[in-house]
């Protein structure tokens, strides 16, 4: 039978249960299609003994003892992917919780792949088949169905043995260093605030015109701004193509704002679009000299492309022989950077990754390794090169 808690009372109690446990999995159930903010439906809970829902859409429901929870220094909270979940409690209390595990992370240092999913380690460590069929539930909905909450607490229940398998895992490794360092950015605050400022690196602009960058960077923080203002969806605001044609053609009037495609006079007589008019004015006003620069493009040297590819194959080797995901080491971009130049700002070049890839990757490059196939396996080669430079 599931355990539904449902007061403040029951909630304090469940928490104080957990005073001297190691760990406790978490997991929550929201709904954001239709608001800028997460609605907070459903918080997932299991120690090693026990495992409940709690609904903080209950009739006074107080989350105060959750909320000290997850600040418990002595407890660790074990999430999967978590960013959206601590973003949820950063919201709530403008703390990240703490200290925290992320088996989607472990379960990449320990080579699962690329952000393993929760069933692919379910099924894989715990054995267990994740019924999914009510992953797009209403969960504002109430009453909650017994279904639904059993599916729910499942996923904290079967967490349990993901983390335990996957700290055996680590321990056995001596990779918990590595886990610590893809951790520091769900550690960080920074993380999770989202400034208005920083809303146009979200858009796609391929122009370098100074005056219309200038005006996406301010037409997104206004956009950002409104949208948490009225919590609502960014695109329920205004749409990145309509922003970003607006940019393009910086209109003046209701009749040039109207004639954006997707909005229309109704938009452009109303309040928002008397607010976008304000900024394009507003920023009509700014001189030349304080508009952004473009972003200067990284041109690759010609003919670089077959030596990127050959670092791939590189890279999917040894990541396949430590039994660690790629994406852990290096991304495409890394590649192209460590192709054109040996003291590339990549970290696939300092510590454990350079021993795994980042050395191989500059032997490779120099000719003081080769890629040889033997029947249907890929094998590394020292060259003469290679000799002769150790000599």
């Amino acid at each position: 039978m599931t355990v539904l808690i449902t007061d403040r009372a029951a909630l304090e109690g469940f928490c104080r249960s957990l005073a001297g446990a190691p760990y406790v999995t978490v997991d929550t159930e929201f709904m954001r299609d239709k608001t800028y903010w997460p609605q907070l439906c459903l918080v997932q809970l299991a120690s090693p003994e026990a495992a409940v829902a709690v609904d903080p859409l209950a009739q006074g429901m107080d989350l105060a003892p959750l909320h000290a929870l997850m600040r418990d220094p002595a407890i660790l909270k074990v999430f999967h992917a978590a960013r959206q979940d601590i973003e949820i409690f950063y919201n709530a209390t403008g703390a990240v919780p703490t200290p925290i595990f992320d088996t989607q992370v472990a379960a990449m240092v320990c080579g699962f792949g690329d952000s393993a999913s929760y069933e692919t380690l379910a099924a894989k460590l715990a054995g267990a088949h994740v019924d999914k069929t009510s992953r797009f539930t209403d969960w504002a909905h109430r009453p909650l169905t017994e279904r639904q909450l059993k599916y729910a607490i499942a996923d904290v229940a079967h967490l349990r043995i993901v983390y335990d398998k996957l700290t055996a895992q680590l321990d056995s490794s001596g990779r918990h260093a590595w886990l610590d360092e893809e951790m520091a950015v769900l550690n960080d605050p920074a993380t999770y605030r989202l400034d208005p400022a920083n809303a146009w690196k979200r858009l796609k602009v391929r122009s370098n015109n100074r005056r219309m960058l200038a005006l996406v960077h301010e037409l997104a923080a206004w956009r950002e701004t409104a949208a948490q203002q009225r919590n609502l969806p960014r695109s329920r605001i205004i749409r990145d193509e309509a922003l970003l044609e607006i940019a393009a053609h910086a209109p003046s009037s209701i009749d040039e704002l109207a004639r954006t495609r997707g909005l229309g006079r109704g938009f452009a007589e109303g309040r928002l679009g008397g607010e976008v008019l304000s900024v394009v004015a507003r920023l009509g006003r700014l001189p030349e000299s304080e508009y952004p620069l473009p972003e200067l493009r990284r041109e690759l040297p010609h003919g670089i492309g077959p030596l990127v590819e050959l670092l791939r194959v590189l890279l999917k080797l040894r990541c396949e022989e430590h039994h660690v995901a790629a994406k852990l080491v290096a991304d495409s971009e890394d590649l192209e950077m460590i192709a054109a130049e040996d003291t590339a700002p990549v970290r696939a070049l300092h510590g454990w990754r350079a021993e795994i890839f980042g050395k191989d990757a500059l032997d490779l490059k120099h000719g003081r390794l080769a890629l040889t196939a033997a029947g249907k396996r890929i094998k590394l080669v020292r060259t003469a090169a290679a000799s002769a430079a150790a000599q």
